[in-house]
């Protein structure tokens, strides 16, 4: 059927205006973009410009939520996040709140994120599990600023810390917590910076990602590197690039570690969770089976550790001491190492910690 001229000309009117007004927006993003009296930068370089701070926010894993208490922002900011806040005891106000995606790594659900009406989503910056370059093409361009920030690597956590506060005007909160971190780091040089080379014990630390191959390791842009030398031992891969690589077996029973450290992430363990299957006896017994493992210095004194994964996140400097602690016994026997993680959970969650944070080889 024909259309006659006057419908003709109401159609091209219609998609005219819906072209205006998809402009319009267009532009008023664009120009959000480019001024604000606010300025960050993210983990990927990416400038971030704001008028005022933002009051609706979406955020997917607990580090950037634990960051912003212990800057004491207020938590009715944050109007959406993941599966990841499922704990009811850590995260009694933010266990309710909408759910965007089922964890920091799954696929987003864009529909319940539109819903939310967030101003800034927040996502890992170099996790390899997130594609934050397409994440952030998806979300960009609808006005949803996507800020990349990790807190979990000890070289760029400062910084990271200091954009929230920033974002948010809680510098002087920033400082204050940077005191603290000073305080908890000079503790423990004192005490491991005047050792040899040849009295820094050799450490291993695997990924969680060897429980189904052979042993990825945690390498040289690693957290753990940083933490495990301050901690005064020596990470044997340190040398190999990216966060974690893939190594053979016969390159740990080379370098014959004198401690064997896993990061703990997918175990069972950590806040209000106790290993209740026993994994962790299950793993090393795993490791004492690998060809070879048996004769490990690590694997025959009985060195081997599995660490939860809040000592990945942005508790990582007060879990320093435990971590120097179980490297040098003899150095740090007169140390609670535990006073700094109850400190932590505390003074920045407001709970007392429950759980069991290290499993180790013949406790």
């Amino acid at each position: 059927m024909a259309t006659s001229p006057k419908i003709a000309i109401f159609l091209s009117s219609l998609i005219f205006l819906f072209a205006l007004g998809a402009w319009h927006i267009s532009s008023t993003i664009s120009d959000t973009d480019q001024s604000g009296s606010i300025s960050v930068v993210d983990s990927n370089g990416v400038e971030h410009l704001f008028d005022e701070t933002p009051d609706r926010i979406v955020l997917t894993n607990t580090y950037a939520a634990s960051v912003m208490r212990m800057l004491g922002i207020n938590n009715s900011v944050i109007v959406g996040v993941s599966g990841d806040f499922y704990d009811e005891t850590l995260w009694p106000e933010l266990s309710g709140r909408e759910i965007v995606q089922q964890s920091a790594h799954s696929e987003i659900d864009f529909e319940a994120l539109l819903d939310s009406r967030p101003d800034v989503y927040i996502v890992f910056a170099t996790n390899g599990m997130v594609d934050t370059n397409a994440i952030r093409e998806k979300l960009e361009p609808v006005g949803i600023r996507v800020l990349a920030l990790d807190f979990f690597k000890y070289d760029s956590l400062r910084m990271e810390i200091g954009v929230i506060a920033e974002l948010f005007g809680k510098q002087l909160e920033a400082e204050m917590l940077f005191s603290e971190f000073d305080t908890i780091e000079g503790m423990v040089s004192n005490r491991t910076s005047q050792l040899m080379e040849s009295q820094r014990p050799i450490v291993v630390m695997e990924h969680h990602a060897s429980l189904t191959r052979d042993p990825v390791v945690l390498t040289g842009t690693s957290q753990w590197t940083d933490m495990i030398f301050k901690a005064g031992a020596t990470n044997v891969f340190a040398d190999l690039p990216g966060h974690t690589t893939h190594v053979d077996m016969e390159a740990i029973l080379d370098a014959n570690p004198e401690v064997l450290m896993f990061d703990g992430i997918v175990f069972d363990i950590g806040f209000n969770s106790y290993d209740n299957e026993s994994r962790c006896e299950t793993h090393f017994d795993f490791i004492r089976e690998r060809p070879g493992f048996n004769n490990l210095n690590a694997v025959r004194n009985d060195r081997m550790a599995i660490m939860s994964g809040e000592f990945a996140g942005p508790m990582m400097i007060h879990g320093l001491p435990t971590l120097a602690k179980i490297i040098h016994p003899e150095i740090f026997s007169d140390i609670d190492a535990d006073y700094f993680i109850d400190q932590y959970f505390s003074k920045y969650h407001g709970i007392e910690r429950i759980g069991k944070f290290i499993c180790t080889s013949g406790e």
